[in-house]
């Protein structure tokens, strides 16, 4: 199969386009660097330079790789902006799907997020709508996946995979990351999250798990699905024993969550076959995430 990836020397780009190679597919993926073209290249892959928020270069990269099904991997968060990586959401995946319609691509793999639920109780399935009640800057960040959701719906198969919290390599959750940096003291580490070991629900993915759930999702139905480890938790529980994993202090325990912070259930992404090899942040973290 001939795969377009957008977004492909990312946290979870870099780690799919082997994957997408390795199961024989021909794959064409995108970086705004030189750099990132020849590493690209260098996974077997063709590279093209190619910026989500250039409508016609897209459209012109689209165009020339002739895919069968475009992913979107697609964010803008080195720099911890949520504006930067809103626009993304919004603006680049507008032109990302205007270039696989013009290319009469009917099928896209898009990243979303599993934190955009409305509030509830315990963890939400993928039938519990968007939140429509968020005050900003929250509101801000549900508009904008829901504008990505929506707008990938308009190709004829569109699955959504909405992640958990990435952690693993080149995410702000590994040793070199923005987490370690902000419970380390570090004030100007760029950080979007939480460093409050509350009650707050989160849900985890390990980004090989994430990467491996984007190849499997070549051929799901659309819609979206939740793509979460087996174990939502309250960061006074994952945050101590991450902390704990990266060698730097630990915040103390306090009470205390939004109704949003509710976490996700995977039974839909299991039930299509997809089976992380990391079920449990618990073991995720010492393995993955210690310095090495």
């Amino acid at each position: 199969m001939r795969v377009f990836v957008a977004g492909a020397t990312g946290a979870v780009g870099s780690l799919l386009v082997p994957m997408l190679v390795a199961a024989g597919h021909e794959v064409t993926g995108t970086s705004r660097s030189p750099a990132g073209t020849e590493r690209i290249r260098s996974l077997g892959a063709t590279g093209v330079r190619a910026d989500a928020l250039d409508a016609e270069g897209l459209r012109h990269a689209v165009r020339a790789a002739a895919p069968e099904v475009v992913i979107h991997q697609l964010t803008d968060l080195s720099g911890a902006d949520g504006a930067a990586n809103g626009r993304i959401r919004r603006e680049g995946t507008r032109n990302l799907v205007e270039a696989a319609k013009a290319a009469g691509v009917g099928r896209i793999v898009a990243q979303s997020i599993s934190w955009a639920y409305a509030p509830g109780d315990g963890p939400a399935g993928e039938a519990v709508p968007l939140d429509g009640t968020a005050a900003q800057p929250r509101a801000g960040t549900v508009a904008a996946v829901r504008a990505l959701e929506e707008t990938a719906a308009e190709l004829e198969t569109a699955v959504l995979l909405r992640y958990g919290l990435l952690y693993g390599p080149g995410t702000w959750y590994a040793p070199d990351g923005a987490l370690a940096a902000a419970l380390a003291g570090e004030p100007s580490a760029p950080f979007l999250g939480s460093t409050v070991a509350n009650d707050a629900v989160s849900s985890f993915v390990h980004v090989s798990d994430a990467a491996g759930a984007a190849l499997a999702a070549l051929d799901w139905p659309g819609g979206p699905v939740n793509i979460v480890d087996d174990e939502p938790a309250p960061a006074r529980e994952w945050l101590p024993a991450l902390a704990e994993a990266l060698g730097v202090p630990a915040p103390t325990p306090v009470a205390g969550r939004q109704e949003w912070e509710r976490g996700a259930l995977n039974a839909l992404a299991r039930g299509r076959g997809w089976q992380p090899e990391w079920p449990t942040w618990r073991t995720g973290f010492a393995a993955r995430c210690a310095v090495r």
